[in-house]
């Protein structure tokens, strides 16, 4: 049996300055899952859905490696903190501050991020 996808008309946009720019649809966003974005300034964001629907955009910019993989990064909370794993050296990132939770000193840009 092949399983319909779920469709839905609702996009997600984050903040950018002071408007909203669309990244893609809220089907793209597997739970526990991130995607990379390309932003209009030539930036990537990293935008995450997680298992209660919750949404959160950060850098996709790994700041130790230089590397553009933290979409590919393994999710979950630490203390109720939401956070991804680089792939590559493996620190974490919180979700909603982008503060590395290994490295106090280093942090992502966190992003504002909606449904609509």
């Amino acid at each position: 049996m092949t399983l319909a996808l779920e469709t839905t008309d609702l996009k997600i946009e984050i903040a950018l300055d002071d408007d909203w720019f669309t990244v893609c649809d809220l089907t793209a966003l597997l739970p526990g899952r991130g995607v990379a974005a390309l932003l209009p300034d030539g930036r990537q964001a990293a935008i995450f859905r997680d298992r209660s629907g919750e949404l959160f955009a950060i850098d996709n910019r790994d700041p130790f490696t230089g590397a553009a993989v933290l979409s590919r990064g393994l999710t979950g909370t630490h203390r109720g903190r939401p956070f991804v794993a680089s792939p590559l050296l493996k620190q974490r990132f919180d979700l909603a501050s982008g503060e590395c939770l290994d490295d106090e000193t280093v942090r992502v840009t966190a992003y504002k991020v909606r449904a609509a």
